[in-house]
């Protein structure tokens, strides 16, 4: 490849993404110093090789293989992922359209899709569940290391047809090469090394992948170390002044193997993976987690040329995942354990009436159990299977997609152990539901560079075991959450409408939505307040049903630009500039006061740049204040962030390489995530000015 078409490929690869998540406030001397020492040793390295990139045709919600999807979506892969990788998959999306997070302090943060998150936000690895309790609190971490993922794939809307009714919000779907999927001949890998940010983090990775004849294998290896997050100055909610987020040192580390057998007309493999974090409890001063998650997962298909069948897609994953939340004398306060498994089956058929289509059943199940004084909830046992199809029509600039979903839930509490001293969960008793989603979408092509998107769904979700069966005091919320049993089937109806526009120097995406909830599961104060351990008067929130309503809007904008004026070479570079804002309303129309944990409007400029092995990325990003709270609640001020990467290619022997050097948050601008919770929101608030800095080699 010419430096000219490479250097245009990896610009492509930034367009449309935003740096990584904001750090802190000192300037880490370690950090700089190695970001000083490695530009003097790049610096007289050669033009570097071509770098890999990935398939642009997004993979989750798109079973089919199409160029374009009729539902929202958008991945992050290759440098583009680099460059915003954070320590959760949370942080790392984080402000993508749409998309926002909880931040329960660094170490545990998961994505909220357009006001929607927890049990409604579906977190997947390699198109299969993570088999985690990440979404039954906010102060849960996501088993998964950035690092050593691939490849990051949202899709937005009406997910529920192919990855289950909960999904209403979207799902988050982290790609690896565990179970290869194409021949490997010979050796190939990578390495990263990173240093500094708000948290001092020190992290290290690496991915090897390799094969001989029709075998293939993958082994990865990470580890990440942090310190506690520093960030502006700020007064906690007990009056002390403070310049970090207290108890957010982490230590995590995975490893993974995996390997396929590989054949002209398809592939089978298996892996295992080991992934553990201890990290502290923010809201506590001395709480302490320590995680660990083993999974083992299958996957494999088959092809043919002629039949009613072209292919056929199997996956299946079983995981033990257990977690004891210690308290700082080293006793053990909470033991939280669950067993799950899920198996897919997935079959496309041949053309039929001009219809191509898929027909899958997934079954999933799980067995959780929590032990200790302070058990939020019962031990339970839960099994859904579900059916789905999914047709698509085409016919020169239209394509027209229907899909429909048919699932069996069943929910069982254990009830109150026969020894319990605090009964508070009654008798075993037992939930079925039988939920039911379909969806209808519609694109145009009038010209080659303009889309425009139509999507019309309805999704029904089961509620959880927290939201039936909890009774109890929940830390991570300061509260006494009181679960409702006879909770029936949330329903979901939304309109979707996209505008997608691509011409010879840049592009414009538009998506506008509006969903409309009937019997919403919402977690409400009742007004009501037990006394706590401490003595100290803890409020009551019930979960209960009520009437709501999300809409918003997401705009993307980029243009490409020349700059004669700017001194030197600088005025020969390519450069790229970019517009991006996101805005979303949440009401609970029973009540009439707006739903909790809405992200603000944002919008976010920036500026690419690109001169031979050099890149520049430069950010401003503006987050309004967020006044439309509920009453309990109290308004989150705005803030600014403006962040600066400068980035190197080179070649290292026989590697490719990519130097990096990342300063966020430069004014050291105080601002705090208006979807995290309000018991965490002020201990913990962003990250202030840092430098930290890295490199990856590939070989």
């Amino acid at each position: 490849m010419q430096d000219k078409s490479r250097h245009q490929a990896r610009r492509v690869a930034r367009q449309g993404i935003t740096s990584s998540s904001p750090a802190a406030p000192a300037w880490p001397r370690t950090a700089l110093l190695l970001g000083l020492l490695t530009v003097q040793w790049v610096h007289a390295e050669g033009n570097p090789a071509d770098r890999q990139t990935l398939d642009a045709v997004q993979v989750t919600g798109n079973p089919l293989g199409n160029k374009e999807l009729a539902q929202p979506g958008q991945a992050l892969a290759g440098d583009a992922l680099l460059l915003r990788r954070g320590a959760s998959v949370g942080e790392t999306v984080e402000g993508l359209p749409g998309i926002a997070a909880t931040s329960f302090g660094p170490n545990a943060s998961r994505p909220t899709i357009r006001g929607l998150d927890g049990e409604r936000v579906r977190m997947l690895n390699n198109a299969g569940g993570s088999l985690d309790v990440s979404s039954l609190s906010y102060d849960h971490a996501v088993p998964v290391d950035p690092l050593v993922v691939d490849r990051i794939e949202v899709l937005r809307g009406a997910a529920a047809l192919l990855y289950g009714g909960n999904a209403i919000g979207g799902v988050v779907n982290t790609i690896d090469n565990r179970i290869p999927r194409s021949p490997a001949q010979g050796l190939s890998g990578a390495a990263e090394f990173r240093l500094g940010g708000a948290s001092n983090e020190r992290a290290l990775a690496a991915v090897l992948d390799g094969g001989q004849g029709a075998w293939a294998w993958h082994a990865d290896v990470s580890r990440r170390l942090a310190d506690d997050q520093r960030t502006p100055g700020f007064t906690a909610p007990d009056g002390q002044p403070m310049d970090h987020v207290r108890n957010s040192a982490s230590a995590a580390r995975s490893a993974a193997l995996g390997g396929s057998w590989l054949g002209r007309d398809g592939y089978a493999g298996l892996s295992f993976d080991d992934y553990r974090n201890d990290y502290g409890v923010t809201v506590e001063p001395d709480v302490k987690i320590a995680m660990q998650r083993q999974r083992v997962a299958g996957a494999g298909e088959w092809r043919w040329n002629e039949g009613p069948l072209r292919k056929l897609q199997w996956q299946f994953s079983r995981a033990r995942y257990q977690h004891d939340e210690i308290e700082g004398d080293g006793a053990l306060g909470t033991r939280f354990a669950q067993r799950g498994s899920e198996l897919r089956l997935q079959a496309e058929h041949a053309p039929l009436a001009g219809a191509r289509g898929v027909l899958g059943w997934q079954l999933e199940q799980s067995r959780f159990e929590v032990q200790g004084e302070e058990a939020l909830m019962p031990s339970n046992r839960n099994r859904a299977q579900g059916l789905f199809i999914l047709e698509q029509w085409s016919d020169g600039p239209w394509q027209l997609g229907l899909g429909a979903r048919r699932d069996q839930v069943r929910v069982h509490s254990d009830g109150d152990a026969p020894d319990a001293t605090d009964a508070r969960f009654g008798p075993a008793t037992e939930r079925r539901y039988a939920p039911a989603s379909a969806s209808a979408s519609l694109s145009w092509h009038p010209v080659p560079a303009l889309g425009l998107s139509l999507n019309i769904n309805h999704s029904e979700r089961a509620p959880s075991a927290g939201e039936l069966f909890a009774s109890g005091v929940h830390v991570a919320t300061g509260a006494f959450e009181q679960g409702d049993a006879t909770l029936g089937l949330e329903h979901a109806s939304g309109l979707d409408l996209g505008l997608h526009w691509k011409h010879a120097s840049g592009s414009v995406e538009v998506n506008a939505y509006r969903t409309r909830f009937k019997d919403y599961i919402a977690l409400r104060a009742t007004g009501a307040s037990v006394p706590g351990d401490g003595g100290e008067s803890l409020p009551v929130y019930a979960y209960q049903a009520v009437g709501a309503r999300l809409q918003g809007l997401e705009l993307s904008l980029q243009q490409d630009l020349r700059l004669p004026w700017l001194p030197g070479a600088l005025s020969a570079w390519q450069w790229q500039a970019g517009l991006q804002l996101d805005w979303v309303q949440g009401n609970d129309l029973s009540h009439g006061e707006p739903l909790p944990r809405i992200a603000p409007q944002r919008s976010t400029l920036s500026l690419d740049g690109q001169g031979g092995a050099w890149g520049l990325r430069l950010e401003i990003q503006q987050a309004a204040v967020q006044n439309r709270v509920p009453a309990i609640d109290r308004a989150t001020p705005g803030y600014t962030l403006a962040r600066l990467s400068l980035s190197r290619q080179f070649r290292w022997g026989q590697a490719d390489a990519l130097w990096y050097l990342k300063l966020d948050n430069l004014g050291n601008a105080l601002g705090y995530r208006a979807s995290s919770m309000s018991t965490i929101r002020d201990w913990a608030p962003l990250p202030g000015r840092s430098v930290a800095t890295g490199v990856q080699l590939r070989f």
